[in-house]
């Protein structure tokens, strides 16, 4: 059975450009579904764009606040009109903006209250993979082994545990926005100068000169299904040019010759991280191995073009996971306390 799915991109974030170019990409990538495309604009206001105005420049330009204004209320999003309010007919919605508004929970708070359907993270699994420092606090507890870090909310008497080179990260971005390797003192202060204009607090890890490094994303429906494993293509680290020139890419890599231990741990890796906590999502994890040792990077939990590229046959996992989604339990309020408390009293 087809389905028709709603695209909901933008935001008020760091990675809206992305996210504009995600959609664009995942256009093409499910151009065999019917589609609707609800931006989601800096000032957070709800747009319907219309399938051909779906480019860059439309964006770039502003020319998307002359399309039709939405709502959200229960079920769905609704524009307004001389009729009154038309809903947006959608079967599904798919959460694609990146960082801040889609990824932290606002988005998955939003859907959820609304009862509306969607592909994405949900609210524990947004907290969770958004913040840098909560991400290896979970992979801690469930047995995935991370890179050491040191964790600082200011500069202030600041003593580097590491040796150089590190590695410097804002504490709740994504496409390597602000993160800057050190090579010596010199250039420290420099890259928490720079962290710091993106996020309050920092994580700096060691810099691991050629460590291989491993992405594999996937979904839970009625069983897992893994893309490949791929090896990115990079120098000294993914910046956020290569990064975002390889968000719009939709061409298949070919999988990365690893030994059949290596590509079991990444697996199980895997695995264990989306548990039930990302039920609802596709995900992409990045690995490092080091000394034939798997650890985890970070846990995208919106991938850039939804990591359609990893997939043999992207369309047919996404309509397998839309109906597969997890189920809210409906709570039933009926006032029988309340009741019991008036009865008790000879009110009625």
């Amino acid at each position: 059975m087809s389905k028709k799915f709603g695209i909901i991109f933008g935001g008020e974030s760091f990675e809206h450009e992305i996210s504009v170019v995600s959609a664009i990409t995942l256009k093409k990538v499910l151009s065999s579904f019917e589609l609707e495309f609800v931006f989601l604009s800096s000032n957070r206001e709800f747009f319907l764009i219309d399938s051909k105005d779906m480019k860059s420049n439309f964006f770039s330009s502003g020319g998307y606040k002359k399309s039709k204004k939405l709502t959200v209320e229960k079920n769905g999003f609704f524009q307004s009109g001389l009729l009154g309010k038309k809903k947006v007919e959608v079967d599904c919605f798919i959460n694609l903006i990146h960082g801040a508004d889609g990824e932290d929970g606002k988005i998955a708070s939003l859907m959820e209250f609304y009862d509306i359907d969607f592909i994405g993270p949900r609210i524990e699994a947004s907290v969770l993979s958004f913040n840098k420092l909560f991400t290896k606090f979970y992979a801690k507890e469930i047995g995935v082994k991370t890179l050491d870090y040191q964790h600082i909310k200011s500069r202030d008497g600041l003593k580097l545990k590491f040796d150089y080179p590190v590695i410097v990260k804002p504490l709740r971005l994504g496409s390597s926005i602000g993160v800057g390797v050190v090579k010596d003192k010199d250039e420290l202060e420099y890259a928490l100068d720079v962290a710091f204009e993106f996020d309050n607090e920092v994580l700096i890890e060691p810099f691991i000169k050629n460590v291989h490094e491993y992405n594999l994303a996937g979904c839970k429906t009625k069983k897992m299904n893994l893309s490949i494993i791929e090896k990115p293509q990079k120098d000294e680290f993914l910046d956020f040019d290569k990064k975002y020139l390889d968000f719009s890419r939709s061409s298949k890599p070919t999988a990365a010759p690893v030994s059949p231990k290596i590509k079991n741990e990444i697996e199980s890796s895997f695995e264990k991280l989306y548990a039930n906590l990302f039920d609802g999502s596709l995900i992409r994890c990045d690995f490092f191995v080091i000394d034939d040792e798997v650890y985890l990077n970070e846990i995208n939990p919106i991938p850039g073009s939804m990591a359609n590229y990893l997939f043999e046959d992207f369309g047919s996992i996404i309509l397998e996971l839309s109906n597969n989604l997890p189920k809210r339990k409906k709570i039933t309020i009926d006032y029988l306390y309340i009741n019991k408390i008036q009865s008790s009293k000879g009110k009625v």
